[in-house]
């Protein structure tokens, strides 16, 4: 089973590959409509856009999702229900391509909806409180998206149809642009963790890791940012823009400091993740939707990478997850040190890896672009902060000294899994370059000063310093956050976000629906409906068993009795 989706996703991978460069080479686009069923004036069509930007995504979709399947088979090779597993993952992938080629509200939402029930499925995989706790957390944030692509359902009766691809220009000048814009947005934010829906990211790495780097690269995650990209023309509203850009850019800013704070090494990735989102998205509300698309593709490649050296160094460390225990991983496991290295160094956009060319380019466009000192300052603070908990993440793994003091009992590397990983290197060195040629059919140069060229550069090194200090403060680290305890508190829990948005009103909207339930449903509905005609029937049962657990008969007889006694008194008179 592994090895026919392995090839099956990996031969799609190719033939998309092949079109894409076909069609954004000929600056071809196709819509199909097949008509699933007429009766009378009523058509169910189903809709799939192709055009290079659907290709080129499902592209980088399917190889990395064939990789983690790869992966999955020496990774979860002792679970008993690894059929089970794979099956899930592929459902995930196609809910994915469903919502890729879909320019239709209805196809979208479908393939939406199936995300986020499926990504609820993987997050409880492991059958444990945290695990379920997590799954809760992520379905009851992604609930309010699906809730909003449902209003836009709705809302598009209005246009006649639910293509909503012939309708963007339309939809631009039009008054009800407003809702629809919001909407959208909103479902937007949840999907890809924008505050305040951020707690839910983190706590999503209950689920294996294989399921994380499939999540976190290419498809739960990145959705909303696609969602986004094919509406861009909604986003023309300039106070939403201002809005969305102010809430991505903090974002960014709390995921890169959260990450400084955190121990538990998958979490400290799927902060940087969240830091990356908060990078498409404020870059998308500029209005760059070609550069946020060709973020996300070079992003998906090395954080799809991180993810697997890190499953496997879990692994390596007998399930222990804290970084404190790592160290000198390179002198044991050599080929995974090199992977995680390449995939960080891609994160921090080091020249000539994937991330760099994305990275820079976004960087020189919100230099050049008429913003004020406050974005600037978000943007570049949270690229020095990157490269910050990158360098932290890095010494703690390599350069430290061995800290598991029970036992070595690290092993030689798994093959599969390196094979996996190096399909995926390979695409973290080459695939910013390609992709910038594919995209960017034509040679420009931004010019600037130097030192306004070089501030990228500035900051990358001052994160270096940080990161290189705040790894070697060591036991003396710990005191210094005692004596910065609250501020500590509330920067390493995400700005309190967990508490706010999740578990307070969770908790609140939980104990309003107990009541409502408790009133309503067996309360007064109840009386008035099933135990109000329950208590009459039970009446009248009672007064019909009288008469018949006893002598009819008698009853009978004195009835006639005193009818005849009524009719002679009656004739006497």
């Amino acid at each position: 089973m592994c090895f026919i989706s392995f090839f099956f996703l990996f031969f799609f991978m190719l033939l998309n590959f092949f079109f894409g460069i076909y069609f954004i080479m000929n600056n071809i686009s196709i819509f199909l409509e097949w008509e699933v069923i007429s009766f009378n004036s009523v058509n169910i069509v189903m809709s799939i856009l192709l055009d290079w930007m659907s290709l080129f995504f499902m592209m980088f979709v399917c190889l990395i999702s064939s990789s983690v399947i790869y992966y999955s088979m020496s990774y979860m090779s002792s679970e008993l229900n690894l059929f089970r597993f794979i099956i899930l993952v592929l459902m995930f992938v196609f809910s994915m391509i469903l919502l890729i080629i879909s320019p239709n509200i209805i196809s979208i939402f479908l393939g939406w909806d199936g995300l986020g029930l499926i990504s609820y499925c993987l997050v409880i995989y492991y059958q444990n409180i945290k695990s379920y706790n997590a799954g809760m957390l992520t379905a009851l944030s992604n609930r309010i998206g699906d809730v909003m692509i449902l209003m836009v359902v709705c809302w598009m009766l209005n246009y006649g149809s639910w293509n909503y691809i012939f309708y963007l220009e339309f939809m631009y000048n039009d008054y009800s642009m407003i809702y629809i814009s919001t909407m959208i947005i909103i479902a937007s934010m949840t999907k890809s963790a924008q505050i305040p829906f951020s707690s839910w990211l983190p706590a999503a790495m209950a689920a294996p890791t294989p399921v994380s780097a499939l999540v976190h690269s290419s498809t739960l995650v990145t959705a909303g940012v696609y969602l986004l990209i094919r509406f861009n023309v909604l986003l023309m509203n300039m106070f939403f823009i201002k809005v969305l850009l102010l809430l991505s850019g903090l974002t960014m800013f709390m995921a890169g400091i959260s990450a400084n704070y955190e121990f538990d090494m998958k979490k400290i990735i799927a902060l940087s993740t969240l830091s990356q989102l908060g990078l498409m998205m404020s870059i998308l509300s500029m209005g760059f939707n070609d550069l946020a698309f060709y973020h996300l593709l070079t992003h998906a490649m090395f954080k799809a990478l991180l993810f697997m050296c890190a499953g496997m160094i879990i692994h390596m460390m007998n399930n222990n997850q804290d970084i404190r225990f790592m160290g000198g991983l390179s002198y044991y496991i050599p080929m995974t040190s090199l992977c995680l290295n390449i995939s960080n160094l891609a994160l921090c956009g080091i020249p000539f890896l994937a991330g760099f060319y994305s990275k820079d380019l976004i960087l020189e466009m919100v230099m050049m672009s008429n913003l004020n000192l406050m974005i600037f300052f978000l943007y570049y603070i949270s690229t020095g902060m990157t490269m910050f908990y990158t360098i932290r993440l890095l010494m703690y793994l390599m350069v430290n000294d061995f800290n598991l003091l029970s036992i070595y009992n690290i092993y030689d590397e798994d093959y599969k899994m390196l094979k996996s990983m190096m399909i995926l290197l390979m695409m973290s060195v080459i695939s910013g370059s390609m992709m910038n040629w594919l995209i960017y059919n034509y040679p420009y140069m931004i010019y600037m000063s130097f030192n306004m060229k070089f501030m990228v550069i500035y900051i990358s090194i001052i994160g270096f310093f940080m990161g290189l200090l705040i790894s070697n403060m060591g036991f003396y680290s710990s005191n210094k956050f005692l004596l910065t305890y609250k501020l500590s508190m509330f920067l390493s829990n995400m700005w309190f976000m967990p508490s706010l948005s999740t578990y307070g009103l969770s908790k609140m909207y939980l104990n309003y629906s107990y009541n409502l339930k408790n009133n309503i449903d067996l309360g007064w509905s109840e009386y008035y409906s099933g135990y109000g005609l329950l208590n009459i029937i039970k009446k009248y049962s009672f007064f019909y068993i009288f008469y018949q657990m006893n002598n009819f008969k008698i009853y009978l007889f004195s009835f006639i009795l005193w009818m005849m006694m009524f009719i002679f008194m009656i004739l006497l008179n």
